[in-house]
Protein backbone atom coordinates (compact mmCIF):
# COMPACT_ATOMS: atom_id res chain seq x y z
CA UNK A 1 0.00 0.00 0.00
CA UNK A 2 2.98 2.71 0.76
CA UNK A 3 4.31 1.88 -3.05
CA UNK A 4 1.25 2.63 -4.21
CA UNK A 5 0.47 5.63 -2.24
CA UNK A 6 3.86 7.28 -2.68
CA UNK A 7 3.99 6.78 -6.47
CA UNK A 8 0.71 8.07 -6.61
CA UNK A 9 1.51 11.16 -4.77
CA UNK A 10 4.96 11.58 -7.17
CA UNK A 11 3.17 11.30 -10.48
CA UNK A 12 0.76 13.89 -9.54
CA UNK A 13 4.28 16.13 -9.09
CA UNK A 14 5.43 14.92 -11.98
CA UNK A 15 2.24 15.76 -13.75
CA UNK A 16 2.27 19.58 -12.60
CA UNK A 17 6.03 19.96 -13.10
CA UNK A 18 5.89 18.62 -16.48
CA UNK A 19 2.95 21.26 -17.21
CA UNK A 20 4.59 24.37 -15.32
CA UNK A 21 8.02 23.08 -17.26
CA UNK A 22 6.89 25.93 -19.87
CA UNK A 23 6.67 28.45 -17.70
CA UNK A 24 9.61 31.21 -16.74
CA UNK A 25 8.85 31.35 -12.54
CA UNK A 26 11.17 33.04 -10.02
CA UNK A 27 9.99 29.74 -7.78
CA UNK A 28 9.29 26.50 -10.35
CA UNK A 29 9.08 24.46 -6.98
CA UNK A 30 6.10 27.08 -5.34
CA UNK A 31 4.78 27.00 -9.25
CA UNK A 32 4.47 22.79 -9.36
CA UNK A 33 2.76 22.76 -5.51
CA UNK A 34 -0.12 25.28 -6.79
CA UNK A 35 -0.80 23.58 -9.76
CA UNK A 36 -0.49 20.36 -7.65
CA UNK A 37 -2.26 20.88 -4.56
CA UNK A 38 -5.83 20.74 -5.78
CA UNK A 39 -5.22 17.08 -7.83
CA UNK A 40 -3.02 16.16 -4.31
CA UNK A 41 -6.14 16.75 -2.74
CA UNK A 42 -8.16 14.98 -5.15
CA UNK A 43 -6.24 11.67 -4.80
CA UNK A 44 -5.99 11.83 -1.32
CA UNK A 45 -9.92 12.02 -1.47
CA UNK A 46 -9.44 9.42 -4.32
CA UNK A 47 -7.84 7.04 -2.13
CA UNK A 48 -10.72 7.46 0.60
CA UNK A 49 -14.20 6.97 -1.19
CA UNK A 50 -12.47 4.44 -3.54
CA UNK A 51 -11.34 2.46 0.10
CA UNK A 52 -7.50 1.69 -2.62
CA UNK A 53 -5.83 0.60 0.61
CA UNK A 54 -7.74 -1.99 0.27
CA UNK A 55 -6.00 -2.94 -2.82
CA UNK A 56 -3.75 -0.48 -3.73
CA UNK A 57 -2.61 -2.42 -7.19
CA UNK A 58 -6.12 -3.55 -8.56
CA UNK A 59 -6.59 -1.40 -11.88
CA UNK A 60 -10.63 -2.12 -11.44
CA UNK A 61 -12.31 -0.60 -9.84
CA UNK A 62 -10.00 1.08 -7.31
CA UNK A 63 -7.45 2.27 -10.05
CA UNK A 64 -9.75 3.40 -12.41
CA UNK A 65 -12.16 5.42 -9.38
CA UNK A 66 -9.14 6.79 -7.77
CA UNK A 67 -8.06 8.59 -11.45
CA UNK A 68 -11.80 9.97 -12.29
CA UNK A 69 -12.06 11.43 -8.51
CA UNK A 70 -8.48 12.50 -8.57
CA UNK A 71 -8.87 14.67 -11.91
CA UNK A 72 -12.65 15.48 -10.87
CA UNK A 73 -11.71 17.02 -7.60
CA UNK A 74 -8.84 18.84 -8.99
CA UNK A 75 -10.58 20.49 -11.47
CA UNK A 76 -13.37 22.06 -9.52
CA UNK A 77 -11.00 22.77 -6.31
CA UNK A 78 -9.10 24.27 -9.18
CA UNK A 79 -12.34 26.55 -10.36
CA UNK A 80 -12.64 27.11 -7.13
CA UNK A 81 -9.31 28.48 -6.22
CA UNK A 82 -10.03 31.09 -9.24
CA UNK A 83 -7.66 29.59 -11.26
CA UNK A 84 -9.34 28.04 -15.17
CA UNK A 85 -10.11 24.74 -16.87
CA UNK A 86 -9.85 25.07 -20.30
CA UNK A 87 -11.46 22.03 -22.39
CA UNK A 88 -7.98 21.41 -23.38
CA UNK A 89 -6.50 20.89 -20.30
CA UNK A 90 -9.47 18.72 -18.91
CA UNK A 91 -8.40 16.65 -21.78
CA UNK A 92 -4.45 16.58 -21.19
CA UNK A 93 -5.02 16.00 -17.21
CA UNK A 94 -7.34 13.37 -17.54
CA UNK A 95 -5.23 11.28 -20.00
CA UNK A 96 -1.50 12.14 -18.40
CA UNK A 97 -3.40 11.16 -14.99
CA UNK A 98 -4.65 8.24 -16.40
CA UNK A 99 -1.83 6.80 -17.75
CA UNK A 100 -0.02 7.68 -14.78
CA UNK A 101 -2.12 6.29 -11.71
CA UNK A 102 -3.31 3.07 -13.82
CA UNK A 103 0.23 2.13 -15.55
CA UNK A 104 2.00 2.23 -12.38
CA UNK A 105 -0.70 -0.34 -11.14
CA UNK A 106 -0.25 -2.34 -14.39
CA UNK A 107 3.44 -2.32 -14.23
CA UNK A 108 3.80 -3.01 -10.32
CA UNK A 109 0.89 -6.26 -10.73
CA UNK A 110 2.86 -7.28 -13.56
CA UNK A 111 6.10 -7.49 -11.74
CA UNK A 112 4.93 -9.06 -8.55
CA UNK A 113 2.84 -12.00 -10.91
CA UNK A 114 6.78 -12.61 -12.57
CA UNK A 115 7.84 -13.19 -9.04
CA UNK A 116 5.26 -15.39 -8.06
CA UNK A 117 6.04 -17.25 -10.84
CA UNK A 118 7.96 -20.63 -10.55
CA UNK A 119 11.26 -20.21 -12.28
CA UNK A 120 10.46 -22.91 -14.99
CA UNK A 121 7.43 -20.78 -16.26
CA UNK A 122 9.13 -17.81 -16.82
CA UNK A 123 11.58 -18.87 -19.11
CA UNK A 124 8.96 -20.93 -21.43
Amino acid sequence: MVYALIADLILVLVFAAIGRASHQEDNPVIGVLNTAWPFLAGLLLGWLVGRVWRAPLRIWPHGVCLWLITVLAGMVLRVLSGKTAEFSFILVASAVLGIFLLAHRALASLILRRRSEPLDKQVG
